[in-house]
């Protein structure tokens, strides 16, 4: 039987991030999002010759880094990273270097918490002296939406609870960023104790958080990031460039019930909190109500 001629599809590279479960299913996400339009090929550990004009996508921040180092030319498109991350090399390399941000925006996740709690005007905010820069943008957001925050430093574990003591009497709630010197397994049981004794609530930093006990947390669905990834990856493939790194369009929010039935707080169904965020976003104006 005679064959139509067929021209081979461009070959995406995709690097993952160790986590096997994680990598297959975000390599099947952007299969299905690519279709018959790229073909996805895994680089193992011992291909360290990559051509530079195919793209590359990688799975969380060392496989990036390995990358990065390994074909400085490389076009990547990083996954599973967070802005403060992946910024200076996406600024230094313009359309070659590239990202689908993970961590959610803070003033989304203050949002997350206006929209439990509708009377909240005081946020606190807890930082080490290297990390309360991550902060600054928010705090200049949310007068915006009638919310005022203010950073409480602390720089050891010996300053951690009575800091945190202190941003209680403050904040209608604590709003945790991504901060791993602060929010970290070794910590998080007694943020929460300490935080819950005095019946306030913790929203943040991440979907994962809300498991160890946080009351909620906005987050990307991953079928929602693969899209996006796909249309960049499309972009690269017509183009020669990537977009500029973004955030995902669309967010959930995951939230804890059994946290909030010991606290006494009613909760909301996880959908209208989003839509909720979503309007107050839109509108600029959290006192509207």
């Amino acid at each position: 039987m005679a064959q139509s001629h067929q021209t081979a599809s461009p070959v995406i590279y995709i690097v993952g991030s160790g986590n096997d479960a994680l990598d297959r299913h975000v390599t099947g996400l952007l299969a299905d999002q690519l279709g018959d339009e790229a073909t996805l090929m895994p680089i193992r550990d011992d291909q360290s010759m990559i051509g530079t004009d195919s793209p590359v996508v990688t799975i969380g921040p060392v496989a990036f880094s390995k990358i990065r180092q390994m074909n400085r030319d490389a076009p990547i498109l990083a996954l599973m990273v967070e802005k403060t991350f992946i910024q200076g090399y996406a600024n230094r390399s313009p359309g070659q270097v590239s990202a689908i941000y993970y961590d959610v925006p803070l003033v989304r996740q203050a949002l997350t918490g206006k929209a439990i709690l509708p009377q909240s005007r005081q946020i606190a905010l807890l930082a080490s002296t290297e990390s309360v820069e991550i902060y600054e943008d928010l705090i200049d957001q949310l007068s915006a939406y009638n919310l005022q925050a203010r950073v409480f430093i602390t720089d050891s574990d010996d300053q951690l609870i009575p800091t945190l003591v202190r941003a209680l009497t403050y904040g209608d709630f604590v709003l945790a960023g991504s901060d791993d010197a602060i929010y970290n397994p070794r910590n998080i049981k007694h943020i929460l104790l300490t935080a819950y004794r005095r019946n306030k609530i913790v929203i943040g930093p991440s979907q994962a958080y809300v498991k160890a006990g946080v009351l909620a947390s906005s987050y990307a669905p991953f079928p929602v990031m693969a899209e996006m990834a796909g249309t960049y990856l499309q972009g690269y493939l017509a183009e020669g460039h990537f977009p500029e790194p973004d955030y995902p369009g669309e967010y959930r929010v995951e939230a804890n019930k059994q946290v909030a039935r010991s606290l006494n707080i009613p909760l909301p169904e996880r959908d209208w909190i989003a839509e909720q965020v979503d309007e107050l976003l839109q509108s600029g104006q959290g006192g509207a109500e």
